[in-house]
């Protein structure tokens, strides 16, 4: 798992502790779901590549972190939960929120399978 400096520096300068604390969980995930991630800043935002290709991107905002799961055309997703067209799905978390961690990694690792 190779962590990108721009990376760390970017969520460890977020304004809200929450928002610190989701995003490394999500990094956190996205390590253990593709173990051959590489990271880098983007457009401003963290961005998670397998095989060179995008995978994933944590966009904090002010008060909620979206999640974004790339080449999700082929997923089933739960009802209401996800937004975005049908290439790239996103779950926003606010604070106070758990995101069902185990099946965002399940998406993940399906989602990415075919990069």
């Amino acid at each position: 798992m190779s962590h990108n400096q721009e990376v760390t520096s970017f969520i460890e300068c977020l304004n809200q502790p929450w928002q610190i604390e989701v995003c490394n969980r999500l990094r956190q995930l996205v390590h253990q779901s593709i173990s051959e991630a590489e990271e880098r800043m983007q457009y401003k935002k963290p961005h998670f590549l397998k095989n060179g290709q995008y995978a994933a991107v944590i966009a904090p905002s002010k008060d909620s972190v979206a999640f974004m799961i790339m080449n999700a055309k082929d997923l089933e997703l739960p009802k209401g939960q996800f937004e975005g067209p049908p290439e790239r799905k996103w779950l926003k978390i606010r604070e106070g929120q758990s995101p069902d961690y185990d099946l965002l990694s399940e998406l993940l690792v399906k989602a990415s399978s075919t990069l």
